[in-house]
């Protein structure tokens, strides 16, 4: 053995495959920098290693497939175009299947204020 040599990290492939549905659906993901946690702190993906999603991601992000982000000891990752791109083909997805951050936004009322609040400021009544 030479003193240095990689060691590789095998992730299931039921816990790459939920790693990867649910960034599709999102459009992003975080994880706590912990890499001894036993679990993810988001619902879907509680029963997966923390360090699994961290691992899975820094495999996209060397492929250009997410952005990440690290503040306040967590990651952040953002889909690009190239890696939605990757996840339809690889998920096999429609093409009219898009993360919830792509998606048009429901219809917002024109205003959050009441009519009457809109006359101005008190001094200028």
């Amino acid at each position: 053995f030479s003193s240095t040599f990689a060691i590789r990290m095998l992730i299931p492939k039921k816990n790459r495959i939920a790693i990867l549905h649910y960034l599709f659906q999102e459009g992003v993901l975080f994880a706590k920098k912990d890499f001894w946690a036993t679990s993810h702190p988001i619902a879907e993906l509680k029963d997966i290693p923390n360090l699994q999603v961290i691992k899975t991601m820094q495999s996209l992000r060397s492929r250009k497939f997410v952005k990440e982000t690290f503040n306040w000891s967590h990651f952040y990752w953002y889909l690009t175009f190239d890696g939605l791109n990757y996840l339809r083909e690889y998920l096999h997805l429609a093409e009219n299947v898009v993360p919830n951050t792509l998606e048009e936004a429901a219809e917002r009322p024109s205003s959050f204020f009441p009519a009457s609040s809109l006359r101005g400021p008190w001094w200028l009544l």
